[in-house]
């Protein structure tokens, strides 16, 4: 005998069959579950620690003057060696620990091994050379052999000293040869542009008349890395560049569901063309504004064999520079005591003899795609040799546009591309706040080229941009996908410590697994 079904139950299983036919296009989202075989998924079933984080920081005009340091490469191989340069204010012990940052049950980093510690002197602030250069030159504390089982990985180091109880990080890539699924690219040549050490002395810095985008400014690799300058408050950056602001909650997601990734700097991109060969996918992250023309080059020809590339970043390849080895500062014209900071006048001159390392300065030689219009009418520009570089649209699918920051909603508006498979978004659907505090706009000309998401972005004087989120097929069977946001990875997760920035008037709100989703669907599409 069939049970009787009373009026109300119809109603009520009616409401469940249609939530569960709401939240059905994202239930699907289970299948990028962790896979068990990968070295990454082994590496995070690890124990893991929150103790990678700084807790007790004091910071003055930018630097931590009381314990500081910098290593002699951005990346290192398993069985190089890196050599670490440590700074305090008195004589001390400093002490090294080392993690590996990712996923780890939640935890974001793995204690790897301890340094010293090691018997620290106050080290001389360099003086102030040509083009307002400033380079350490200092002793070393220690040198490491990196470990043949240490995986590739972003490693930070965290400083601590038996004289006080503050802390600051050094930081390096570990990359490795190996064939891989995905390519994450830290965006440390923008780490560097916007390093104030000692003080003011990034690239948007300079001398009278005041040009914060010109080419009279280098910087060096060679120094530690001072708290980050603008957007957000974040302690977790002193000494650690901007992995932690707006990279480390894409490393966390993909470590997280045991992608197969591998880790470079830019500067491997820049040194290393062949590497990209060994991937999938490579993934420019976060605030990559500074490539050189042969990055450019190296990944646009690399897409053209068939690399798939994601931008999940903002203002990313605006500026074009130039790069040499560190450069000897010629002391003897050195008008103050041995040690101590020249400051005022004359810059002290540069030797011409380099070091073998062709990769520890930087500094702005152009504009990709050259000034539009509105740029040049800014008044902030300093002179070039030329501006007419490629326009980065024709790598990335859009490009930086003025004004450069604003904040906006993302707004979908081709919602029946695959890219959005399993997400339930309709046209004009928003994730709210996703798009900041830079972006792309301006739309390249590419056969096959679709805009999936666009708006307008509002910045603090209420001027308005546009940004457009594209997607363009490579020849090979391969894509480009450009999230067009710095803000991406804050959509996928938000690990501990990590702060989201409020700019412009507009902040993200936070892990949404439709941008999950979206990043799994484009990176499914890529065969991985």
């Amino acid at each position: 005998m069939k049970k009787k079904i009373s009026r109300r139950k119809l109603i009520k299983d009616a409401a469940h069959a249609g939530l569960a036919a709401t939240l059905m296009p994202l239930s699907g989202f289970a299948d990028i579950s962790q896979k068990k075989g990968s070295l990454i998924a082994t590496e995070n079933e690890k124990p893991g620690t929150t103790d990678w984080q700084l807790t007790f920081i004091k910071t003055e005009q930018f630097r931590s003057k009381l314990i500081e340091g910098y290593c002699s490469k951005t990346s290192v191989r398993s069985g190089e060696t890196l050599d670490i340069f440590l700074n305090a204010a008195s004589q001390t012990d400093i002490a090294i620990d080392i993690y590996r940052m990712g996923y780890y049950g939640g935890k974001g980093g793995r204690f790897v091994k301890r340094l010293g510690p090691f018997s620290i002197s106050p080290q001389a602030v360099p003086p102030i050379a040509e083009n307002r250069l400033r380079q350490c030159d200092w002793k070393t504390a220690t040198s490491l052999s990196i470990p043949k089982e240490w995986l590739s990985g972003v490693y930070l180091g965290k400083l601590s000293c038996s004289a006080h109880r503050y802390e600051s990080y050094i930081i390096f890539i570990v990359r490795d040869d190996r064939k891989a699924d995905i390519m994450f690219q830290t965006s440390d040549t923008t780490w560097q542009a916007y390093n104030k050490w000692p003080d003011t002395y990034s690239l948007y810095d300079s001398d009278p008349p005041q040009q914060p985008l010109s080419a009279r400014t280098w910087v060096s690799f060679d120094r530690p890395y001072g708290k980050y300058p603008q957007v957000v408050d974040q302690p977790l950056s002193q000494g650690s560049g901007e992995f932690l602001l707006w990279e480390y909650s894409l490393c966390y997601w993909l470590e997280k569901h045991g992608y197969d990734v591998t880790y470079c700097s830019n500067i491997d991109t820049h040194a290393d063309p062949a590497g990209l060969d060994r991937v999938k996918c490579f993934l420019s992250v976060g605030h990559d504004e500074y490539w050189t023309l042969k990055m450019f080059e190296n990944v646009k020809s690399a897409v053209a064999r068939g690399l798939n590339a994601a931008f999940l970043s903002g203002n990313s390849l605006m500026w074009v520079i130039d790069m040499q080895g560190s450069v000897n500062v010629d002391i003897s014209a050195l008008d103050v005591p041995s040690g101590l900071s020249k400051s005022g006048g004359e810059r002290l001159p540069l030797k011409p003899d380099a070091s073998p390392d062709p990769n520890r300065i930087i500094h702005r030689i152009g504009r990709f795609g050259g000034f539009s219009e509105a740029e040049k009418g800014l008044g902030i520009m300093g002179p070039f040799e030329r501006d007419d570089w490629p326009n980065e649209n024709t790598l990335i699918g859009a490009r930086t546009m003025y004004p450069f920051n604003g904040s906006a909603d993302w707004i979908v508006s081709k919602p029946d591309h695959w890219i959005f498979e399993g997400t339930g978004m309709k046209k004009g659907d928003r994730i709210r706040g996703l798009v900041g505090w830079e972006h792309h706009g301006d739309p390249a000309k590419i056969p096959g080229l679709e805009v999936v998401a666009e708006g307008t972005t509002t910045n603090s004087g209420e001027q308005k941009s546009y940004y457009t989120a594209t997607v363009y097929p490579g020849p090979k069977n391969n894509w480009v996908f450009n999230a067009a946001t710095i803000y991406w990875s804050f959509g996928l997760a938000v690990p501990p410590g990590v702060i989201t920035p409020n700019s412009h008037f507009g902040r993200p709100h936070g892990e949404d697994e439709r941008v999950q989703r979206i990043t799994a669907n484009f990176l499914k599409r890529c065969g991985i």
